[in-house]
């Protein structure tokens, strides 16, 4: 069995060097683990192109939408404490929420058309990303909304970033957008603490993730990678300006945050220990179990088709898959095509990051890159490859 794992390792350095020499990605860090630690390590290329430093097992990169899920995890905690119910209406920790309104198109003058929703935003709408908002990386309606009401993009960290409006009433549908925003504002509003201070005192420090936080910290930013942007003729160009903002009026909750590949493994080990970390239960068991099945119904995960083609190409994992939702991870509900058995977690991060957790086989894993678009050409074949070596 030791010579199979070291086999399969092999070969996994040998993709992922050859896909970094052939300039496929700037560099890569991957890594998996099992439930009792971790089964594979690798970095290739460069933290960014063009310079010296080579991508390494500690290099920093912005997780982007992997945030995601931790995110969901805090608000599950305080779940668990009585602090934040999931079904009870999220207006009532967040009275911002109030003022979500339905878009039901737009007037002759190009100002937007508002009806108030049906029912009430929840936070399990928002952790299954069923409440009814959208990101404007993907929705038309909500760019043509932000520019009739000078709304910033969901990027810029503003507070105004987050009234947008919602593009169908609360549960009916699955559309992703800047839901775990919010969440992540109920988790704020309950705690009394920033996001970011509450991950660090309540999953970081119990997890050991000591190189995870929004704000950039002088020993992150010697070991970060940059962001790439991938041209037309294929080519990769650093974008060494381009960050999160770290002056942010808000943690976002759905994207902020920056780590390590072996950081987010130690959260994805906890999820496959179902909440156990280093003798500490970070969450109750009974609570992993309901994060890691369906909370949506009979909604179903849909592609996402981009209205900004530089930062995201058109993107649905396996398509053709029945996908559902839990709190706040994808669900392949049929074996996928790496071969991960259904029931499997996965979900990314905008620039080329991704991560899956196998309850069932009790495997996952974490691949980091730094490329735009999302869902790159190069980049997510190469994520598919490093999966399915640990299923063929």
């Amino acid at each position: 069995m030791a010579t199979d794992a070291a086999a399969r390792n092999a070969a996994i350095d040998r993709i992922l060097a050859r896909a970094a020499e052939a300039g496929d990605v700037p560099g890569v860090v991957a890594m998996a683990t099992d439930r009792h630690g971790p089964i594979y390590e690798g970095a290739f290329g460069q933290r960014v192109l063009g310079e010296p430093a080579a991508m390494g097992l500690d290099s920093v990169a912005w997780i982007a939408s992997m945030t995601k899920a931790i995110t969901g995890a805090a608000a599950m905690q305080l779940v668990e404490k009585g602090k934040l119910d999931l079904d009870a209406p999220a207006s009532g920790v967040v009275s911002e929420l109030n003022e979500a309104q339905v878009l039901e198109g737009f007037d002759a003058a190009g100002q937007p058309k508002l009806r108030p929703p049906k029912r009430a935003i929840t936070l399990r709408h928002l952790l299954t990303h069923t409440a009814g908002f959208g990101y404007e990386i993907w929705d038309s309606d909500i760019v043509a909304y932000q520019a009739a009401k000078n709304v910033p993009g969901i990027i810029s960290c503003q507070n105004a970033a987050l009234t947008t409006p919602l593009l169908f009433d609360p549960g009916e549908k699955w559309y992703y957008g800047i839901n775990i925003d919010w969440a992540g504002k109920m988790v704020e509003a309950v705690s009394g603490q920033r996001l970011g201070a509450y991950m660090r005192d309540n999953l970081f420090a119990p997890l050991g993730m000591t190189s995870t936080a929004f704000k950039i910290t002088p020993a992150m930013r010697e070991r970060l990678a940059k962001i790439h942007q991938r041209g037309d003729d294929d080519s990769l160009t650093p974008q060494r300006d381009l960050e999160i903002p770290q002056d942010a009026e808000f943690d976002m909750g759905g994207g902020g945050l920056y780590s390590t590949a072996g950081d987010y493994l130690k959260f994805v080990r906890m999820i496959l220990n179902r909440g156990k970390a280093n003798g500490t239960e970070v969450l109750r068991a009974d609570t992993v179990d309901q994060m890691c099945c369906n909370n949506m119904g009979p909604a179903r995960v849909c592609l996402l088709k981009t209205v900004a083609p530089g930062l995201s190409n058109d993107a649905e994992f396996f398509p053709g898959l029945s996908k559902t939702w839990g709190l706040t991870f994808q669900i392949n509900d049929e074996i996928a095509p790496t071969g991960r058995p259904a029931g499997g977690l996965m979900w990314a991060g905008l620039a080329n990051s991704y991560y899956w957790i196998d309850p069932k086989t009790g495997i996952g894993g974490v691949y980091l890159t730094q490329v735009l678009p999302f869902a790159d050409k190069k980049a997510l074949p190469l994520y598919y490859a490093f999966e399915t070596a640990f299923y063929s």
